[in-house]
């Protein structure tokens, strides 16, 4: 393991809570407006972006809601899109209730994903498309959605800030989870930008190509 956590830390549902905190923290008060523009180098806008990482939360923490959760390879929502290269997506906010709005339903997301992955048995396992992986590596997986799906949204509203000590903590947490062959370098947050293809350093180009790493702990 290449970072400085632990091994016996585990990311859970405390970790979700604190990442979803933190995007709720950075994004509050944007003018609705701004919403419409690109989040980042991707290429939904930010309300889409916020929507997706809403979806993201809400299906990892149905997967705990089966008995047995490898029986099937996904909770078979109906999953749609609002146009052609937005996400596709089975949660989309209210537009009426504003940006203020779908920040509470992330926020009720992360809450479900939080429970989810502090109740679920420790070595149940679920289906991802990285490979099956258990609670600890779910709520890793929010963390790491959560925080680096807020930066591209912050880039795109122009609200970059130092990230706070807590998002060092959980990146770096994030990071020796699912990202056991990626070196630590400068700090967290930065290599954890560097790991989800989000920058560039002078020497390390960009990655166009990426993956996390879910396996439970000792089996990867």
């Amino acid at each position: 393991m290449s970072q400085s956590v632990e091994p016996h830390v585990l990311v859970s549902g405390s970790h979700v809570r604190r990442a979803v905190a933190h995007c709720v923290d950075t994004l509050t008060g944007i003018p609705a407006a701004q919403w419409q523009g690109r989040a980042g180098s991707l290429e939904w806008t930010c309300w889409e972006t916020l929507e997706h990482l809403a979806d993201d939360l809400l299906t990892y923490a149905l997967r705990f809601g089966l008995a047995q959760p490898m029986d099937v390879p996904r909770v078979p929502l109906r999953v749609s899109r609002d146009r052609p290269h937005g996400p596709a997506n089975v949660v989309f906010g209210d537009e009426e209730a504003g940006p203020e709005g779908l920040l509470t339903v992330v926020a009720a997301c992360g809450g479900l994903l939080a429970t989810a992955v502090d109740t679920a048995a420790p070595t149940v396992l679920a289906p991802h498309v990285f490979g099956a992986s258990d609670p600890e590596g779910f709520a890793a997986m929010g963390v790491v959605e959560t925080l680096v799906h807020t930066h591209d949204i912050a880039q795109g509203v122009h609200r970059v800030c130092e990230p706070p000590q807590d998002v060092q903590d959980l990146s770096e947490r994030a990071l020796a989870r699912l990202f056991p062959d990626v070196p630590l370098t400068g700090t967290a947050w930065s290599t954890l930008l560097w790991a989800t293809g989000r920058l560039e350093a002078p020497d390390r180009p960009r990655r166009t190509d990426w993956r996390w790493y879910g396996a439970p702990r000792g089996n990867s």
